[in-house]
């Protein structure tokens, strides 16, 4: 497969001559953090307060979000952040989304989804849920699947800017994460976790660290 640019300084390029909405594309990763999770920890206590749902089954619908959360992240990595677009305009919002992204992986200031982006799609996920599940059991998923997503910011910035040799697990991930960057981009959609690579056989071939 043929290498595509890759910068590994830690910089910022400057992707929009507008300068509001080139400050707004900077984004912190303790951003994510200060946002969602007063909302994750709001759901479960209000959950727990309303006493509808049996207590022993919050901590399963809140897994049963985690996990779906895990499946959105692989199909939007694989199907919408890797989709190949034809027009000159696809190709720009597809660089603006994530081509940039593969081509400074360790951009401090990128790395995690923009609120302006992060919040319409949780309004449209918690609208989502709500038709589906209705108000009793929404609100531990909910806050699972924000949880998951939070999870995943975490962890993705991790991958890119900490050594994570503290764990296993983390250095794990971390090579995981580093093929798809650096060895092939066809496999490896799983960032926080590589279930999905398993089930849909995209976890790639033994290969070298990287």
């Amino acid at each position: 497969m043929a290498k595509n640019y890759v910068s590994n300084k830690q910089t910022t390029p400057r992707l929009f001559s507008n300068e509001l909405i080139e400050k707004l594309s900077h984004v912190h990763p303790t951003v994510p953090i200060v946002l969602y999770l007063p909302f994750i920890l709001y759901f479960l206590f209000s959950t727990f307060k309303a006493g509808i749902i049996q207590t022993s089954l919050i901590p399963f619908l809140f897994l049963s979000g985690v996990l779906f959360w895990s499946l959105m992240e692989y199909i939007i990595h694989r199907f919408v952040f890797h989709y190949e677009p034809k027009s000159a305009l696809g190709q720009q919002i597809h660089y603006l989304s994530h081509g940039i992204h593969h081509d400074y992986p360790k951009d401090p200031m990128r790395l995690v989804m923009p609120p302006a982006v992060s919040i319409p799609l949780a309004l449209f996920f918690y609208g989502l849920f709500w038709i589906i599940l209705g108000g009793a059991s929404m609100a531990p998923i909910f806050s699972g699947f924000v949880f998951g997503y939070l999870a995943y910011d975490m962890i993705h910035y991790a991958t890119h800017h900490f050594t994570m040799k503290e764990t296993k697990m983390g250095l794990w991930l971390k090579h995981y994460h580093s093929k798809h960057h650096y060895q092939d981009e066809n496999y490896s959609y799983g960032v926080s976790s590589p279930l999905w690579d398993y089930v849909f056989r995209t976890r790639p071939p033994q290969t070298e660290k990287v």
